[in-house]
């Protein structure tokens, strides 16, 4: 059955991904991008819960920009914290479930080898990541049927990142640089859409690693990737390392996650990304149009 769904951070990669997919649905949609609502304005969020008064509300509205965190951490503790916790709030006086996007840079990326899992104690390089997991403390103590979804490496359609714009600039024949030592799990937009929706209607609180399958790769190992799937196997990657490229706030080299609490409950892992990014990189169709 439908649910009335209030979506924040609409006018986002994920954001526009998850509103398209629960119309699909049949939920009745209430989708807010920053100009329509401020995560951080209270009154606004909350008359905005009154007159949606929805099932559930899901956010993807935060402060991505890494290094733009980390010269000014106040205005990211704001957005992503502060903010996170205001709807969180809002979530339970107006009845309704809660599940925010978190990200992968909660985690140092100290680990040599494998995956971050549940078991793994956060521990933040950047202003960016720890803002996110101040926001995931905060909106846990605000709601009790908070949902935090840790995800990472997002690309789609109308993404700004290198992740999502790889395919068209390997169309273009453009040259790639591209870090080969930082390592992550690829996650496509609209997995994590359907995922996020399906968390918000389990309704079951907790710390959720979402994520596409597959053992993960460096940002060369998802560009050469890319380059094939885009019909340009020939395109020129150049190799960078992550020193050489001097960017103000530290990542972790290694932030690969993978979900045991979804094992738990019984929900299927989401697909390889290799998968997904061939769907994303089709030459005809909605998900194949270069970002």
């Amino acid at each position: 059955m439908g649910m009335k769904v209030l979506i924040t951070g609409a006018g986002g990669m994920v954001g526009r991904a998850l509103a398209g997919h629960c119309r699909a649905l049949g939920d009745e949609v209430a989708a807010f991008g920053r100009a329509e609502l401020d995560i951080t304005d209270e009154r606004a969020v909350r008359d905005a819960f009154g007159r949606v008064r929805p099932d559930a509300s899901i956010n993807c509205a935060a402060w991505t920009d890494v290094d733009g965190c980390e010269l000014d951490p106040q205005r990211a503790f704001l957005v992503n914290s502060q903010g996170v916790e205001i709807l969180a709030a809002a979530s339970r006086l107006a009845g309704a479930s809660f599940v925010t996007v978190s990200t992968d840079y909660v985690f140092d990326g100290g680990k040599a080898e494998g995956f971050y899992t549940q078991r793994d104690d956060p521990h933040p390089l950047s202003a960016y990541g720890a803002s996110k997991l101040e926001g995931e403390r905060r909106a846990q103590i605000a709601s009790a049927r908070t949902v935090v979804a840790r995800s990472g490496w997002i690309f789609g359609p109308g993404g700004r990142n290198f992740l999502a714009q790889v395919v068209g600039r390997a169309r273009r024949g453009e040259l790639l640089r591209a870090i080969s030592d930082s390592y992550g799990t690829p996650t496509y937009a609209a997995d994590l859409a359907a995922r996020l929706r399906e968390l918000a209607g389990l309704d079951l609180p907790g710390v959720y690693h979402v994520v596409n399958s597959g053992e993960g790769a460096s940002y060369e190992g998802f560009a050469r990737e890319a380059a094939v799937a885009a019909g340009a196997p020939d395109a020129r990657v150049e190799v960078v390392s992550t020193d050489s490229l001097k960017r103000l706030a530290p990542r972790p080299r290694n932030s690969r996650l993978r979900c045991l609490l979804s094992e738990a409950i019984g929900l299927a892992p989401l697909r390889d990304w290799r998968e997904a990014l061939r769907e994303f990189a089709a030459p005809t169709g909605e998900q194949g149009r270069e970002t």
